[in-house]
């Protein structure tokens, strides 16, 4: 994997804007900027592939009170475990908890997952985020 230069014409307007963001972003130049502008539109046309493989987090925040939570939580996750790599389980204070599932599989599956975590009745707020490693390192091997 070698380095290819190649030129973009820019308003210069927009590249003023565009080298202030990556100043404040903490980026040393615009070469490794672009390239995770790149990467992360190649991510996203790669999320939309119906079978792609997926690694990600379901961040849920919810009250442990809540009636039978935490056992469904752990019912489900029980379920999917061949898609759980992984939970951290943190004390927000007495009632609330933060849950990070680190998760892996088909995008189907793990949507299905995050999905039915997310809508627990009880979890408060629930987000999932996901990458496709196939789609930023294309050399990668086919996944399960």
């Amino acid at each position: 994997m070698g380095l290819v230069r190649t030129g973009v014409a820019l308003d210069s307007d927009l590249l003023k804007r565009f080298d202030r963001l990556i100043r404040a972003e903490g980026y040393d130049n615009r070469s490794e900027a672009f390239r995770d502008i790149i990467r992360d539109r190649l991510n996203e046309a790669g999320l939309q592939a119906g079978d792609a493989f997926v690694v990600g987090t379901v961040t849920l925040i919810y009250d442990h009170h809540w009636r039978l939570l935490p056992d469904k939580l752990m019912e489900l996750q029980h379920k999917y475990h061949e898609h759980i790599i992984s939970t951290v389980h943190s004390h927000l204070d007495h009632d609330m908890c933060l849950e990070v599932v680190v998760v892996k599989g088909r995008i189907n599956r793990v949507h299905e997952l995050a999905s039915r975590l997310i809508g627990l009745k009880g979890v408060q707020h629930g987000k999932l985020v996901m990458s496709s490693p196939d789609t930023v390192s294309p050399h990668r091997h086919a996944h399960q």
